[in-house]
């Protein structure tokens, strides 16, 4: 894939917010969604501090933008993912009309765009999301592996998303 500096330069917007979220205590998982160079959102995880299942970083940063604007429809707009969305988040992607998705790192176990299903560019739904993946991979990865080694060296519950 070839992404332009503002493809990763939000990507790291998203990144700073997982870093965000780890020294929280939530899994470090960002997002940064944007119309044109416009940056409607960025957030974080945050299910544990909302006490709530489905804070995660792509709904919350759906949530801020569809307040923003004033509509709960996100065309022409691109959604930035330290990794790859899972099936709530997908569908969030799906019902808001989201036209792109660029997420940085794979999640073999519960990812719903390219791993485990390809909600979104399966051409089976009503919209359908162009997928890009890879960027800033190795990065999005590693804050991932890293959160979840800490956690079992220090012998607390594997979080989930």
């Amino acid at each position: 894939m070839n992404f332009s500096a503002f493809d990763r330069h939000c990507m790291e917007m998203a990144l700073t917010a997982a870093r965000q979220a780890a020294s929280q205590g939530e899994v470090p998982v960002g997002a940064t969604l944007c119309r044109g160079e416009d940056i409607l959102a960025v957030a974080g995880n945050n299910p544990i501090g909302a006490v709530d299942p489905t804070a995660h970083a792509e709904v919350n940063a759906i949530r801020m933008a569809t307040r923003q604007i004033g509509n709960y429809r996100l065309g022409t707009t691109t959604l930035y993912v330290t990794i790859e969305p899972c099936l709530m988040c997908m569908g969030a992607i799906i019902h808001s009309r989201i036209q792109r998705l660029v997420f940085g790192a794979r999640d073999p176990k519960t990812g719903a765009a390219v791993s485990k299903y390809q909600i979104g560019g399966d051409g089976l739904l009503n919209h359908s999301v162009l997928i890009e993946e890879g960027l800033l991979a190795e990065q999005c990865g590693s804050m991932l592996t890293e959160f979840f080694a800490l956690r079992r060296r220090s012998g607390q519950n594997s979080a989930t998303r």
